[in-house]
């Protein structure tokens, strides 16, 4: 019963994290994400498609490899910061055009390289949590 009830506290734990994660990369954009998935913007869709799917890489690899919920949400903390660094890092590359513009407008292209360059991130920075 002690078991059930321990996976069941670390879902909860991972979803809230997951959904902290989603809402604290929502903030980074100066447009409505959930506005623009209503409009159809598949870029923009794309973007939040591997924000989403990166933070839950990060997350599961932080509960895989630790026993405890605390040591789960500081390693989640850890790589996640590793994945807002990188959307700042691609948006200082990308010299020429701020990227948040281009995933308003519904530049596709934009929008599935940031995905991957989530995705990317996220597989490096799992290699790393302990």
């Amino acid at each position: 019963m002690i078991t059930v009830a321990n996976i069941v506290i670390s879902i909860f734990a991972m979803i809230v994290l997951q959904l902290v994660g989603m809402l604290v990369f929502s903030w980074m954009t100066p447009f409505k994400d959930m506005e623009e998935l209503k409009r159809g913007n598949l870029a923009v869709g794309l973007a939040m498609g591997g924000k989403f799917l990166a933070t839950a890489i990060v997350l599961g690899i932080a509960a895989y490899t630790n026993s405890t919920i605390w040591h789960m949400a500081l390693w989640f903390a850890v790589g996640y910061v590793c994945l807002v660094l990188a959307y700042w890092i691609f948006e200082l590359v990308t010299v020429g055009f701020k990227v948040s513009d281009h995933l308003k407008q519904g530049n596709v292209a934009v929008g599935a390289m940031l995905c991957l360059v989530y995705i990317g991130t996220a597989f490096a920075i799992s290699s790393l949590i302990i």
